[in-house]
């Protein structure tokens, strides 16, 4: 089977590899879509993300969907044909984390594309039946792939307990954060806000419907503040990484409100106004990935209630992979997909 390899910074090859066999209570997949997500970049572009560093060439991908083609003994659940979606981190099932349902915390969560865990830019992949997810027929592979990025905004908003009547500011106007306000709309929230610095970014915002758009290289606590009449909103989805929006999100929480960090910075450390969080109680909480999340996609999904498919700018073949990265890198695009 066809792989692309990340073989160094800046270079991805096609390689030839042998056609993986599906273990017990696995199925093989047939590989259909591939996004291209901000860590593929990140690796692509540094080697690295914090401490899992690339020693070794790497596949990348792990926002992916395609076609059961075969099973390993035990499964029943799923048969050749069925299209599905694959959540990508597979838990060890015997820690704490795992056993609690947090299984996104699992210390020796085994994760696509994450060094030295290859990814699903291969044309096939033998993976745990129980993380391949059915894909109702009126739900597309494509969505399907995108049930990755839309699970990372379900799990934020369950981590904001955003709820019925809630206003969320959202800096950020990429995938996490287009899809974090498609999230917010499904659990409730009736006002939504979001701040980017590219202005392209911020008009696909205002189309797939948020209330108002803030650009954030100008006063982003001060915007906030004379849209809610001085008020803030009642939580904050910080999904850039961009350092003057970590440290300009608790301002612009109400009091008692909410902070979620979903955005990885360039930088380990940011400053905040310790004595605003005590004085407005503010919640701070981070967002690390998903868990049982898959699920409400689909459904989201399946009713039409979200259009993941509407942030993809691009589309190429797996022979073009180079292209697309590089494509990719580009901050006015929000989502580019590999084909398989």
């Amino acid at each position: 089977m066809q792989v692309a390899v990340l073989t160094e910074p800046g270079t991805l090859e096609l390689e030839e590899r042998e056609r993986p066999d599906p273990a017990p209570g696995e199925v093989l997949v047939r590989v259909g879509e591939v996004g291209i997500c901000g860590s593929d970049l990140h690796y692509y572009d540094h080697g690295r993300i914090g401490d899992y560093v690339v020693e070794s060439p790497l596949i990348l991908g792990h926002e992916a969907a395609g076609e059961v083609v075969g099973a390993g003994d035990g499964v029943t659940a799923l048969q050749s044909g069925d299209r599905v979606a694959i959540e990508p981190g597979v838990p060890c099932r015997e820690c704490e984390w795992c056993k609690r349902g947090e299984y996104h915390l699992c210390p020796d969560v085994r994760f696509m594309a994450t060094p030295p865990h290859d990814g699903a830019l291969a044309e096939y992949v033998a993976w745990p039946a129980d993380l391949c997810h059915p894909l109702p027929r009126n739900v597309s592979t494509r969505a399907g792939a995108l049930c990755e990025p839309l699970s990372v905004g379900i799990h934020v908003c369950r981590r904001g307990d955003v709820g019925v009547g809630d206003t969320v500011l959202i800096t950020g106007a990429g995938p996490i954060g287009l899809l974090t306000m498609d999230a917010a709309r499904a659990a409730g929230a009736t006002e939504v806000l979001v701040a980017d610095v590219v202005p392209a970014k911020l008009d696909r915002a205002r189309e797939r419907g948020a209330d108002a758009v803030v650009d954030a290289t100008g006063d982003l606590a001060g915007a906030v503040d004379d849209y809610t009449s001085g008020r803030g909103v009642d939580v904050v989805v910080e999904a850039s990484g961009a350092r003057p929006a970590i440290e300009a999100a608790p301002a612009c929480a109400r009091r008692g409100g909410v902070v979620v960090q979903v955005g990885l910075a360039a930088q380990a450390e940011a400053e905040y106004d310790v004595l605003s969080l005590v004085d407005d109680e503010l919640d701070v909480r981070g967002s690390f990935r998903y868990s049982n999340t898959y699920p409400a996609a689909v459904s989201l999904l399946a009713d039409g209630r979200v259009d993941v498919a509407g942030i993809v700018d691009f589309t190429a073949p797996l022979a073009d992979v180079g292209e697309a990265f590089e494509r990719a890198r580009d901050p006015a695009v929000v989502k580019g997909c590999l084909t398989l």
